[in-house]
């Protein structure tokens, strides 16, 4: 091991003569650099599922509310708005605000979005964010005409929705991608705007699209017709799309990007010790997970004591310990401690003798021996991490249970694309909530054919404590269900946790106002570039 040590070491001294170094030439001109591991997946806000797409709309859109500068969910193209008794109709008054063609942002455009992205016809992968809203989910599987849904613009600035039952999330998940608007003017009639000529591409937000190089870079620039445009410092955002983390890292040291890490990108698992000594690198929690899932209408992953026997031999104290190194804790749970106090753990970190102990109730059950064992593939999407880590699991599974195991790695749409048609026995997984809601996990499993449901598992005792816990308006009780609800997915272990998320990163320190939340989101909206 030798080499990585020397590596480490000329690395840092690397490190530290770079970051000596004059500042670039984005000081002066207000530009940020960053980089990217992949294209985003897409920029039409109604078929987004990745982090990159994510942050890149976020850049580029703006919804009926927004972070504000502390963090917390404000008014943005909705200037004010009214909230029944009930808490269940939502009265919205929408600013003076235009696109960035100079046409005005409407009520309706935020009408035909959210109706388009739950079209029965429409590939929209997180419909069911929009469920709360009435008669939505009854839209979308062509129950109902669009013209029942719950969301109704009376007048270009007046946009009345009603919910069906009290959320009261609602306004925080005002501020995510799912319920940003369309421009209707350019979207009817052109199912490509977003993924063709994108000369046109028409957005509303802080910045605009100035161009996409595919598997190059692509470049933003600040939206001067943007209704907060004064609160904007940043001219130009550029990002670069390189897949090596050690490229990626290097280019930091160099001065040629002005971030490295999350959660546009990651830096390399080596690195992370000697790198972490520096007044640039940064921890930041997220409330989020890392686990792997198991595919529960494959053999012999159908068989739950299979699936608990792969659960409990991980050491996930030795992954963060001697792996992630950045300030992981081991997952026993599905939700983070952070999101309630109500966190527990289900079993034991690294119980090889009540995993084996598992693993012969499943053997009697399948009618097999352990020599009849069939391999188990794990998969797993392209990054040093992911591979370090598949690699240490592997070898506990096989020296714990004496089973064989095969790793496969998949670059990121493959991966993507082979779990949502649930060609796979057991995934690596991340999850970071989209809202600060414990309900935010517990949803993708409420049904065997949600979206993000790779697992294909559900069950009617578990659906029953969700709905009762939506209908329910004390906060308690509403969280007790929810932990009723966690206590019986974790009994049938559709997945297994590994640990709870940090997001780890490099930034210059002339780089300043950069929003970071616990969600995974990057917002750029108030940073700008000061060497003072």
């Amino acid at each position: 091991m030798w080499h990585k040590t020397v590596l480490s070491l000329l690395c840092l001294s690397c490190f530290v003569s770079c970051t000596s170094s004059s500042p670039p030439k984005s000081l002066s001109s207000q530009e940020i650099r960053l980089n990217i591991h992949s294209d985003p997946v897409t920029l039409d806000p109604s078929k987004a599922r990745d982090i990159t797409s994510v942050c890149i709309l976020k850049m580029c859109f703006d919804g009926l509310m927004r972070n504000d500068e502390s963090g917390k969910t404000a008014p943005a193209i909705a200037e004010k708005y009214d909230i029944s008794p009930d808490y269940k109709i939502y009265t919205f008054y929408l600013r003076e605000a235009v696109w960035n063609d100079g046409h005005d942002v409407s009520a309706y455009d935020f009408e035909y979005a959210w109706k388009q992205f739950l079209d029965p016809l429409s590939p929209s992968d997180f419909a069911y964010d929009l469920y709360i809203i009435k008669n939505a989910k009854a839209v979308k599987e062509n129950r109902m005409a669009k013209e029942q849904l719950g969301v109704k613009a009376i007048n270009e600035k007046t946009l009345v929705v009603e919910l069906e039952h009290p959320t009261p999330y609602f306004l925080d998940i005002l501020a995510t991608v799912s319920f940003l608007p369309l421009p209707r003017h350019i979207v009817e009639g052109n199912s490509l705007w977003a993924s063709g000529d994108l000369s046109s591409y028409t957005s509303n937000g802080p910045f605009s699209l100035k161009s996409w190089k595919h598997h190059n870079a692509i470049a933003l620039e600040k939206n001067s017709l943007y209704w907060d445009v004064a609160k904007v410092r940043l001219e130009k955002v550029s990002l670069l799309i390189i897949p090596d983390e050690n490229t990626d890292l290097h280019m930091y040291e160099n001065n040629e990007v002005d971030w490295v890490g999350s959660p546009l990108s990651s830096i390399p698992s080596d690195a992370i010790s000697y790198l972490s000594q520096s007044k640039e690198f940064s921890y930041h929690p997220y409330a989020g997970i890392y686990y792997y899932l198991f595919n529960v209408k494959q053999y012999p992953l159908n068989n739950v004591h299979v699936r608990k026997a792969l659960t409990l031999s991980i050491n996930r104290a030795e992954i963060v310990d001697n792996i992630t190194q950045t300030k992981q804790r081991p997952a026993c749970s599905l939700i983070p401690p952070m999101m309630w106090n109500r966190s527990k753990c289900y079993f034991q970190d690294a119980d090889g003798a009540q995993a084996n102990l598992f693993l012969a109730k499943a053997l009697e059950e399948l009618g097999i021996t352990i020599e009849q064992f069939p391999p188990i593939t794990l998969c797993y999407n392209t990054t040093s991490g992911n591979h370090i880590i598949a690699q240490a699991i592997k070898q506990q599974w096989e020296k714990t249970l004496g089973i064989k195991v095969e790793l496969q790695n998949k670059e990121w749409k493959v991966f993507l694309d082979e779990l949502s048609h649930q060609q796979f026995q057991v995934a690596r997984m991340g999850s970071v909530a989209s809202i600060n809601d414990p309900s935010s996990f517990l949803d993708t499993f409420r049904t065997d054919s949600a979206y993000l449901n790779y697992s294909q598992w559900t069950n009617v005792s578990f659906i029953q404590l969700l709905d009762e816990a939506e209908n329910t308006i004390d906060k308690e009780k509403r969280l007790q269900l929810l932990a009723d609800a966690e206590a019986i997915l974790m009994d049938h272990m559709p997945l297994a946790p590994i640990y709870f998320t940090n997001g780890s990163y490099m930034k210059k320190t002339y780089v300043k106002g950069v929003q970071l939340s616990e969600l995974a989101d990057i917002d750029l909206k108030f940073a700008y570039m000061d060497a003072r």
